[in-house]
């Protein structure tokens, strides 16, 4: 599974994490992706959006089946 959004493409970054000795050592900042339900040309597809993304409004969450509640009428 790749750390990649499927939208703007953000993807890990790499650094130092640097101590009080000032000793180097590597590590990754990963994107906060969330894995989203998404509709696409009336398909449902799954997508790993970051949470940049979602906010921004580029994908619109919500491909769940609607279900009509019936209604109850008081005799």
């Amino acid at each position: 599974m790749s750390k990649v959004c499927e939208i703007c493409g953000k993807r890990p970054v790499t650094g130092n994490n640097i101590s009080h000795a000032h000793n180097k050592t590597k590590r990754r900042w990963y994107p906060n992706l969330q894995t989203v339900r998404v509709d696409i040309k009336g398909q449902t597809k799954k997508m790993k959006v970051c949470t940049r993304c979602l906010r921004s409004g580029l994908v619109s969450k919500g491909a769940f089946p609607k279900i009509e509640v019936p209604k109850v009428e008081n005799a």
